[in-house]
């Protein structure tokens, strides 16, 4: 709002002295500024707009200055260096955002701006062939929480596993299986841990005469790769990430799509043989080499499935389809969006996000094992350690740029140094402070105007600044600015605690001051629950 109000001045003010309107950039930014001293908010658009309008920025932003002034709501507008403008609103303005906040409700931060998009959101996608491991579980938090943060801005997200049920990994699996129902070693390559020898028993208690049958490696893959397939289900709806679609690799082999995909590639011109293989023209659109897709005895590459993979989302009608995947496939960056400009796409409509790795560390030494698994940590692990609500928090709460180590031993304590205890705490405190309210007979007010603390306009500005933090966590694909965000207004309300009196005092009156300051706490709880359902985690009453 004060950004529209900012421009709008500005449209007038070179209006007025007939320069040119043209020279405003579309987006005027208003920023808090990092020291309070300076403002409430700050602005650049003087020195953005001053050499297009062909005027110094000290003089565009004395005249912004003197207008902005004039303007209801705005207490006072300074100047600062080469031409920025330090802002600061009159009290009852500034509280209006609470009133704003407590008529939005849960729809708070939400908005439209997405609305015109159809998403596929894929994520997780971890091959059948064992628990769901650290990186997946990485990707089921954030991929979870980065299609809520998108529905919320508007987008329609169909959020989608791919399952990799087709290809050598699944040939290893099953061998594994047989031999361990054997009482045989894992054959070379396959898979151990103590989940093998599970699912093989199951297996044979379903079908005892599965050993020996003339299909046993068929009988094996069937049920055994379905009963881990319930497993990763299970894991991921326990985890609070759930999919709307479960996509078979197994299912584009078997219908003919990766055929169709190839011979349609083939008619564009966009498949080319050499060696008797048939190759994707991928470095025309920007891979570091072109890719096989159909090998030289004829059996489809893996970037085959892939690509009529992609040819299938789009024929479904997502104009945008997002791939989060492992540290270990930057390749798949450039050959998606080569497959998409093979099929005449825009490779826009790809994106890819690559996470990184995950570790965890108890007592400052890095946990390996897992009881079930054998090599590797699983998300049952992590969940079994710290609860859902810690886990999914932890995992949320980095950019998946980089690698992250999760500290066991502080996500289990109840203080200030747990993220997850701090942001949750806050949300109990006020969930209390209301209770304690009700029974004192105090009610939400709407005298904002006397809300003029420093501690209470730190909080009213911080949450204003929500909507902005979702907005751009949905454009940059970063869920992670939700949870810092609610870092953040945590410790304001913390602050704004300590140094606010919101409930009277013995027999002290209730006045409009204490009626104001529980409606601004009203407000602070609204927004934590807001950011803590975006981040699929639990917003206590009661801690």
């Amino acid at each position: 709002m004060l950004a529209d109000l900012v421009r709008a001045t500005a449209r007038a003010v070179l209006t007025d002295r007939g320069l040119d309107v043209a020279a405003l950039p579309d987006d005027v930014g208003v920023e808090r500024p990092r020291n309070p001293e300076h403002g409430d908010y700050a602005t650049n658009v003087a020195l953005r707009t001053a050499k297009k309008a062909g005027v110094p920025p000290r003089d565009l932003a004395t005249w912004l200055a003197e207008a902005l002034v004039a303007r209801d709501g705005v207490a006072s507008a300074e100047i600062a260096g080469p031409g920025f403008i330090n802002l600061r609103l009159a009290s009852d303005a500034q509280g209006a955002m609470v009133g704003q906040v407590l008529a939005a409700g849960p729809a708070y931060g939400t908005g439209d701006e997405l609305a015109a998009r159809n998403v596929n959101l894929e994520f997780v996608s971890a091959n059948p062939t064992g628990p769901l491991h650290l990186g997946g579980t990485r990707w089921a938090a954030v991929g979870d929480a980065l299609g809520r943060v998108l529905s919320a801005r508007g987008a329609k997200v169909t959020r989608e596993y791919y399952f990799n049920d087709a290809g050598g990994q699944i040939d290893r699996f099953v061998g594994s299986l047989v031999a361990a129902a054997k009482g045989e070693p894992a054959p070379e390559n396959g898979y151990g841990g103590a989940y093998i020898s599970d699912i093989a028993a199951r297996v044979v208690a379903v079908e005892p005469a599965a050993l020996g049958a003339p299909d046993q490696d068929e009988i094996f893959r069937r049920v055994g790769v379905g009963f881990m397939f319930d497993e990763i289900k299970q894991d991921l709806h326990r985890f609070g990430t759930d999919f709307d679609v479960w996509f078979h690799e197994a299912s584009l082999h078997a219908s003919g799509a990766v055929d169709a995909a190839v011979a349609q590639l083939k008619e564009s011109g966009s498949l080319y043989e050499s060696d008797g293989a048939w190759w994707l023209r991928s470095t025309d659109h920007g891979d570091d080499k072109d890719r096989v897709v159909i090998k030289s005895d004829g059996k489809p590459a893996y970037i085959a499935g892939d690509i009529a993979y992609l040819r299938d989302k789009r024929a479904r009608g997502f104009d945008l389809c997002i791939y989060m995947l492992g540290a270990d496939h930057h390749g798949y960056v450039a050959r998606l969006k080569a497959a998409a400009a093979a099929f005449g796409d825009d490779p826009a409509v790809v994106e890819v996000l690559i996470g990184q790795l995950v570790n965890l560390v108890k007592d400052g030494q890095p946990v390996r094992m897992s009881k079930r698994a054998g090599t590797v940590v699983t998300m049952e692990d992590l969940v079994d350690a710290v609860g859902v609500d810690a886990a999914r928090y932890s995992l949320i709460r980095s950019s998946v740029d980089s690698s992250l180590d999760i500290d066991l031993d502080l996500l289990v304590k109840r203080s200030n140094d747990n993220p997850v205890f701090y942001v949750q705490y806050a949300h109990a405190r006020l969930a209390s402070l209301a209770r304690n309210a009700a029974d004192v007979g105090l009610e939400p007010g709407d005298a904002f105007g006397l809300l003029d603390h420093a501690r209470e306009g730190d909080l009213i500005r911080t949450i204003g600044e929500f909507p902005e933090v979702v907005r751009a966590a949905a454009e940059l694909r970063e869920p992670h600015r939700v949870a810092r965000y609610l870092e953040s207004l945590a410790s304001a309300y913390h602050k704004f605690y300590d140094a606010c009196r919101v409930l009277p005092m013995g027999d002290e009156e209730i006045t409009d001051l204490h009626r104001a300051r529980l409606a601004l706490c009203v407000a602070a709880r609204q927004v934590l629950a807001n950011g803590l359902e975006l981040l699929g985690v639990s917003a206590p009453e009661r801690m």
